[in-house]
């Protein structure tokens, strides 16, 4: 298993818990949907799959590894096999897409080939080859700030494309872009996860992308995992257990409903 979770919890500084007893196994070529309302969860768990969180409790093996029980050095070595596809991309302002893309491999370079390639970018058509799977090869010399939110989001999964981990994990990855878009760069991000036979595991606000581009599909509600299952087998039943009668009742009566048109739909 690429991935192994037993028992495993999370509680923030402040005493709040964010997870709890936590049991999953994910192999190297699932792909894997987290759905469930906003605080239910999802954000801090991809957190702790990239090891920029460590747990309060249970066992975490990663790449036959707990993060817990490395060193730095180790754990530098671990987080460089692992890609986080975040929500809004950490792009600095002026940088040029070339040089953000390149930064995938930060972590895999030495000091002087990594300090170098800030001003004279090392791999130009290697990050020409990632963009142009996303449709954004025109934009390889231009700033950061000077492309869309929906194209920092897609530079953004070019630089973990880039980077080429054994685990690709991704936080909201196409919020940020139209539904044509959102369809097309989840099957280009699942095509290249199989491609490269490694997990692939996001965290959705979208119930119908979830449940069409995922096999697998996790339900997380108030920290805990509410069901695990292959998409072809949840219910509506399923998704109202999931989303209604939370604390946040208005955003989560919006997401069954559209949860229940995608059930609906796939069913047609």
């Amino acid at each position: 298993m690429s991935i192994s979770l037993t028992g495993v919890g999370y509680t923030h500084p402040n005493g709040m818990r964010a997870l709890s007893d936590i049991n999953l196994s994910i192999a190297a070529d699932e792909q894997v949907a987290i759905i469930g309302s906003s605080g239910a969860g999802k954000t801090t768990l991809l957190k702790l799959l990239a090891t920029s969180l460590l747990s309060s409790s249970g066992d975490l093996q990663l790449l036959q590894h707990n993060p817990a029980q490395l060193g730095a050095r180790a754990l530098r070595q671990l987080r460089s096999r692992i890609g986080l596809i975040h929500q809004s991309p950490p792009l600095p302002p002026r940088q040029r897409v070339v040089t953000a893309v390149l930064a995938g491999r930060l972590g895999q370079w030495s000091l002087a080939r990594a300090c170098l390639s800030l001003c004279y970018p090392s791999d130009i058509e290697g990050a020409r080859a990632e963009l142009s799977r996303l449709d954004l090869a025109e934009k390889l010399f231009e700033r950061c700030d000077q492309v869309s939110g929906g194209q920092q989001q897609r530079i953004g999964i070019a630089r973990v494309l880039y980077q080429k981990p054994d685990i690709m994990l991704a936080d909201e990855p196409v919020s940020a872009m139209d539904p044509v878009l959102a369809e097309h760069t989840l099957s280009i991000l699942g095509s290249i996860a199989r491609e490269r036979g490694v997990p692939l595991i996001a965290s959705l606000h979208a119930v119908e992308l979830a449940l069409k581009h995922f096999p697998r599909v996790i339900g997380l509600r108030a920290g805990e995992i509410l069901f695990d299952k292959r998409a072809d087998t949840i219910s509506q039943q399923d998704l109202d257990a999931l989303y209604l009668n939370t604390d946040l009742d208005d955003t989560a009566d919006q997401y069954a409903a559209a949860a229940n048109n995608s059930l609906r739909s796939r069913c047609l």
